[in-house]
């Protein structure tokens, strides 16, 4: 598992069977976000989306979900596992496929956030 001690993390983060985690030292993770084995928080080095991704709050990634690039992730989102995002993802929402394909839906991680921590 790799995630530097220099990551902007909210509190209330939840790593899930925590195996093969990979965050890249830019991204900046949110309030009560779960990610979960074989996932990679990383960043593109050139073009449009350089850089790392920012997550909101309330995000939950699934097993081998791969965000990328200079991109915001708004809160209340569930990534499906195995998504590949690189793009700008809208506040409550599923995020599903590759490309990824943004879904709206209200309490989209209801139910999913794991220890959840008031603010």
């Amino acid at each position: 598992m790799e995630i530097p001690s220099t990551t902007q993390i909210g509190p209330g983060l939840y790593l899930g069977h925590a195996f093969n985690i990979t965050v890249n030292e830019a991204a900046v993770i949110g309030a009560n976000c779960n990610l979960h084995k074989g996932v990679t928080i990383g960043q593109e080095n050139r073009g449009k989306r350089k850089g790392a991704p920012v997550l909101g709050d309330c995000v939950w990634v699934g097993v081998n979900a791969t965000i990328v690039g200079a991109i915001m992730v708004g809160d209340d989102v569930l990534i499906a596992p195995g998504a590949y995002v690189n793009c700008d993802i809208p506040s409550h929402s599923i995020v599903v496929g590759n490309p990824c394909r943004a879904i709206p839906r209200e309490n989209a991680t209801e139910g999913y956030i794991n220890r959840k921590v008031e603010l």
